[in-house]
């Protein structure tokens, strides 16, 4: 029986009888092949805000998620942020530090194991699926499908090694990522984890996750063997609602230091490609945080910032391989969420979908873009703009961005430039410079081409006042374990077989 005040979720399309949080955690995408999102969005207050000053990271964490995973008992969700943000698995106490460089502040996500966002919801997910699979009496093993730009295979892979009862499966595009990204991810140890380069871009791989999850025979299929599919991406709602615990964190820590006094409206930028980093603040924002805009910063692959400027979301374009190859998306999963909550209506946003499978693009109108640039403002930078921004910050600070976090500090320039909003700018760096030292290293004027990847990290080490992860270094002497390569209409079948094995 549920209890008076448990929230639920349904899907964007509303075609899926509502459930509790575990319920969905656990399912990850809708059956209707939309995105659950919460019925309704938490409220908090400025005493709420206020006492996250003087708790430590868990702590708020959750105070936060408490808010959302109601059918988690507080000792349940104590125990897996514990195990997710404790023991050694981050290299920095604060767990999600805030710095200030320059005249900006940054917010530091990439001190956990894999050194990308990514660590801060991967290595809570798994706690909350083992957590939801004890609730809800599941057999059945949970087999995650994960298509990864880059970061999100990797951080997916080292939470969910050795889980009882899961098994994991991460699709990334054969020439889409960095040579340290794929070293992360074909090294990979585990009984029950997989690693597959598909024959085509990111999108050929979120496609054919997407397609499977909706076929209902092969789903079926699986089941009456034991297994059930579910997503560590950010179309899973336990991926996502980690992430807007660092945005009241952040805000928190500022108050804390001075930077700012409670109550102060401030701006985020973000870079993102799949929409699930920004749309975690817009989550926060409307639970009360005072958020005034939130920047979306993209690459050359730049669909969302046309959309955010026009309406228009046309993912018939040239697809670009850049030096910010998490970005390199251009189907943006986690607007639909956004289109969700701004209408309220289910059969509008399965109609935009609809157009997006069919024809690659669609219109939400002039009323609708309206309210959608009442939040968002974008812009973005190509791979020259990038490198320049690096070198810039660089020279000015000695701080070393990677090519995401540069794209966000140009966006940000571009919209104090262009606004004249000068409210305290937060930018969201989301991956350590070190898993794109090639990038990093042309950008201030060294060269790269010829060099080994380890030999790339000793040369930008001796740049950067802050010393290359270890993790990262441990993959000089790591064995690949992974060299299975797919057509992209060849996953249904290394699916089947994996779960079978």
């Amino acid at each position: 029986m549920r209890e008076a005040n448990a929230m639920e979720y349904m899907s964007t399309r509303g075609k899926s009888e509502p459930m509790e949080s575990a319920a969905a955690i656990l399912q990850g995408i809708a059956v209707d092949g939309g995105l659950l999102v919460p019925m309704e969005i938490p409220k908090v207050d400025s005493e709420f805000i206020d006492a996250l000053k003087d708790m430590t990271y868990q702590e708020r964490a959750v105070k936060i998620l408490g808010l959302f995973l109601t059918d988690y008992t507080e000792d349940e969700l104590k125990k897996c942020v514990s195990n997710a943000y404790g023991n050694g698995k981050f290299d920095t106490e604060e767990v999600a530090p805030v710095k200030e460089v320059g005249d900006r502040t940054v917010l530091e996500l990439w001190h956990g194991p894999t050194s990308a966002f990514k660590d801060m919801a991967l290595q809570l997910l798994p706690q909350l699926m083992q957590t939801a699979l004890q609730k809800t009496g599941e057999k059945k093993t949970i087999q995650i499908l994960v298509a990864t730009s880059g970061d999100t295979g990797k951080a997916a892979l080292a939470g969910f090694a050795d889980v009882p009862q899961t098994k994991i499966q991460v699709f990334y595009p054969e020439n889409g990522v960095s040579a340290m990204q794929k070293l992360q991810m074909v090294t990979q140890k585990g009984d029950n984890v997989q690693v597959i380069a598909v024959k085509g871009n990111f999108d050929d791989a979120q496609t054919g996750v997407k397609k499977i999850f909706k076929n209902d025979v092969f789903v079926k299929q699986l089941e009456t063997k034991g297994t059930k599919l579910s997503s560590a991406n950010s179309i899973n709602w336990g991926r996502l609602v980690p992430q807007i615990v660092y945005y009241f964190s952040a805000y928190a820590d500022m108050c804390k230091s001075g930077t700012i006094k409670s109550g102060d409206t401030i701006n985020f930028t973000v870079p993102t490609g799949n929409f699930g980093n920004i749309l975690a603040g817009f989550y926060a924002r409307q639970m009360g945080l005072p958020i005034g805009h939130l920047v979306c910063a993209s690459n050359q692959n730049n669909v969302l910032t046309d959309f955010l400027q026009t309406g228009y979301y046309d993912r018939n374009r040239p697809f670009a391989k850049t030096i910010s190859p998490s970005m390199d998306i251009l189907i943006s999963s986690n607007l639909e969420r956004l289109l969700y909550h701004l209408t309220g209506d289910t059969m509008r946003v399965n109609g935009w979908m609809e157009m997006l499978a069919a024809d690659g693009l669609y219109d939400v109108g002039v009323g609708m873009l309206q309210r959608v640039q009442n939040y968002f403002w974008a812009d973005w930078s190509d791979d020259e703009k990038t490198k320049e921004t690096i070198r810039d910050v660089y020279d000015k600070t000695h701080y070393v961005l990677d090519p995401h976090t540069a794209v966000a500090w140009a966006a940000a320039d571009a919209y104090r430039r262009k606004t004249d909003d000068m409210r305290p700018m937060v930018i969201v760096s989301t991956a350590s410079p070190y898993k794109f030292n090639d990038s990093v290293l042309e950008a201030l004027g060294e060269a790269a081409e010829g060099k080994n990847p380890f030999e790339l990290l000793d040369a930008l080490e001796a740049k950067n006042e802050v010393k290359a992860p270890k993790g990262l270094t441990m993959l000089k002497d790591a064995k690949v374990l992974h060299e299975t390569c797919c057509e992209k209409g060849g996953m249904e079948n290394v699916v089947f077989d994996f779960a079978k094995g």
